[in-house]
């Protein structure tokens, strides 16, 4: 491989948190051993961005900016490029990141006590989000057949049809479970919340980690009305793994809603800024790194087949959710009748390994855990191990 895939600089003491949970669970742990839970990568940087910033550094100076046309005509060309989207520069809406950009959302398209609708179980912060603010969550759960996640039609339907539902945070790729929406499904989630007033929020922040045989669609690359009835979140962080520079692009088509979403941020801070590293990483990585995202993509789908091999032959009880996007693998412990707060801390202490437990992604997510595959496979091979041993000890008891 060009890029190096298979070495780990440790992130302890940076303030990762994910890094610094080990600590804490286990103070004198010895061993070389990684974090699989919150999804940042623990892969090298692109030469490319680490050398460009330096550049950067040794030109400029670091002081306040705004979105440069450079930033935003490289977003324009990414959405091109890869998926086949064309939009414009004043579309953009830079902010310091996706969950900001759908707390702003939910502030701008509802008022206190009105509903904003979500497929769960789902990432945790969009429930922060309706809380936070005092809206309402409208729940429509995802159906679980034969460990494939798919849409209770009528369910959406009817929540949709709500008097009080204002705003649909789409969450495409799904987190934690992984699926696609295919072009039927999200066609039909743009039809029922148009034909009811709901405006759509759509997270794609793991738009650009996609398994073979698979095709993310942009929401609002549909058709013309979904554009116009629609928020779409979008960022390099998952894709380059560079999250701690806190920039993303809101891409809002609708004049009228994008006035709203500025709005609101003008309220939450009179000259509303993101990172000036950020912009200008941004801008290499959707330049220069697209031969670096490929081979990145080669090691993550490589590590889920290193996972779906190991646990069909030793806990073929596990049930794995098919890995459709993003690199958060989905798995069902709940065969092996373990509760699922004490599986949590088995895994932890036992097995020393740091996954996200499922219940924090809401009802139904018990019993689950989600395993970051963005990591070298010689990890991903000793973690397995470890959790066979784990886990035998424990049958042996």
């Amino acid at each position: 491989m060009k890029y190096n895939f298979s070495t780990i600089n440790s992130r302890h003491g940076v303030g990762s948190k994910k890094w610094n949970e080990i600590s804490e669970y286990l103070p004198d742990f010895e061993g070389d051993i990684i974090p699989f839970s919150v999804a940042d990568m623990e892969f090298e940087n692109a030469p490319e961005i680490r050398e460009g910033l330096k550049k950067y550094i040794d030109t400029y100076v670091l002081g306040y900016a705004d979105p440069t046309a450079e930033y935003k005509q490289s977003v324009c060309n990414w959405m091109e490029k890869r998926h086949h989207w064309t939009i414009e520069p004043d579309w953009i809406l830079s902010s310091p990141g996706v969950i900001k950009a759908f707390f702003t959302s939910v502030r701008a398209y509802t008022q206190p006590g009105e509903g904003v609708m979500l497929m769960t179980p789902i990432y945790y912060p969009m429930y922060a989000a309706i809380k936070s603010n005092d809206r309402k969550l409208v729940e429509t759960k995802l159906v679980n057949r034969d460990s494939r996640y798919e849409i209770d039609w009528e369910d959406f339907e009817e929540k949709a049809k709500r008097e009080d539902t204002k705003l649909f945070i789409l969450c495409s790729p799904h987190n934690p479970t992984g699926r696609v929406w295919t072009l039927e499904e999200l066609t039909r989630i743009g039809r029922i919340c148009i034909d009811n007033g709901v405006v759509i929020c759509a997270d794609e922040i793991h738009f650009d980690i996609i398994m073979p045989g698979y095709q993310h669609i942009v929401f609002a690359n549909i058709c013309d009305e979904f554009a116009q009835n629609s928020v779409i979140c979008t960022a390099p962080s998952k894709t380059f793994n560079l999250a701690g520079l806190q920039t993303s692009s809101t891409i809002i088509p609708n004049k009228e809603l994008r006035q709203r979403y500025h709005n609101v941020e003008l309220k939450e801070c009179v000259n509303p800024k993101c990172n000036i590293l950020g912009y200008e990483a941004n801008r290499i990585a959707y330049e220069q790194c697209e031969d670096w995202l490929e081979q990145c993509l080669e090691v993550i789908y490589q590590n889920k087949v290193i996972v779906e091999d190991f646990m069909e032959k030793e806990f073929p009880e596990v049930r794995i959710t098919p890995l459709e996007g993003t690199y958060l693998l989905w798995m069902d412990f709940n065969a092996l009748g373990i509760p699922h707060m004490e599986l949590a801390k088995t895994l932890r202490q036992k097995a020393q390994l740091f996954f996200d437990d499922g219940h924090i992604f809401g009802a139904g997510g018990e019993g689950f855990e989600r395993w970051n595959l963005a990591c070298p496979s010689s990890y991903i091979i000793e973690g397995l191990n470890r959790l066979k041993s784990a886990l035998k000890m424990k049958d042996e008891k």
